[in-house]
């Protein structure tokens, strides 16, 4: 069974006077353990296709199933503990909360499962230390660096130990070597068994996925495997 499927979803916004299709027939599995790059031109469905991933939206028509379980016959509340339990959000903008520390930042989303507060700093710090900042736990944000918060928004997105992990340009704000070190905490991250889905323009993340997903018009266009000889247009 895959971790997630999507059954012919469409997605349609209603923008002043016209109607706006975001996603438009997608299917698509993802399995546990994947590494997926997905890219495509501005407007071209990815934004969407993360969001109905990572259960922030479901679709005007079709399914979206998560471990077996169909999303859109889930309450808010079923698909908020999806959210929190089991999947992890990396965004290009780090938005961290400015005042407390990286420590605290990481622990947020344990304060929400409900973890006492000794042990999530315990394994708030532990995360920390995963990251290689040991040293900047009690360090704001605006004491940082931009990779050094990256980071911090990275641990965040783990600490809950979720099996899927989705990112939204995570490198985009980055200079070359700090993105790539980056991207080796993703590579890492899914060798230990987390399904990755990362939307990039940069080459470099791209070649350490198993396959990468091209998007255009809302369609899944062409999917291949970059370090393999297979590609499959998907669109005639």
């Amino acid at each position: 069974m895959p971790l997630l499927r999507f059954d012919a979803v469409e997605k349609r916004y209603r923008l002043g006077s016209r109607d706006v299709t975001a996603l438009d027939g997608l299917n698509l599995e993802i399995q546990l353990g994947d590494f997926l790059a997905v890219v495509g031109p501005s407007g071209s469905g990815k934004s969407t296709f993360l969001q109905i991933a990572g259960c922030l939206d479901v679709p005007t028509k079709g399914g979206v199933i998560f471990d077996g379980t169909e999303v859109s016959a889930l309450t808010d509340d079923e698909r908020s503990r999806i959210r929190l339990v089991d999947v992890g959000f990396v965004f290009q903008h780090f938005s961290l909360l400015p005042r407390v520390s990286a420590l605290d930042n990481v622990a947020l989303p344990l304060i929400y499962a409900g973890v006492r507060r000794r042990a999530r700093r315990a394994r708030a710090a532990a995360m920390l230390e995963r990251v290689g900042l040991a040293d900047r736990m009690e360090h704001t944000p605006a004491q940082l660096s931009g990779g050094q918060q990256q980071r911090i928004a990275i641990a965040r997105a783990l600490v809950n130990e979720p099996r899927l992990v989705l990112a939204d340009e995570p490198t985009g704000a980055l200079d070359s070597r700090t993105g790539a070190e980056l991207m080796t905490l993703f590579r890492d991250l899914n060798q230990t068994g987390t399904t990755v889905v990362v939307v990039s323009h940069d080459r470099a993340v791209t070649a350490l996925a198993n396959r990468e997903l091209t998007f255009r018009d809302g369609r899944l266009v062409r999917e291949e495997s970059p370090n393999a000889a297979d590609e499959t247009e998907v669109m005639s």
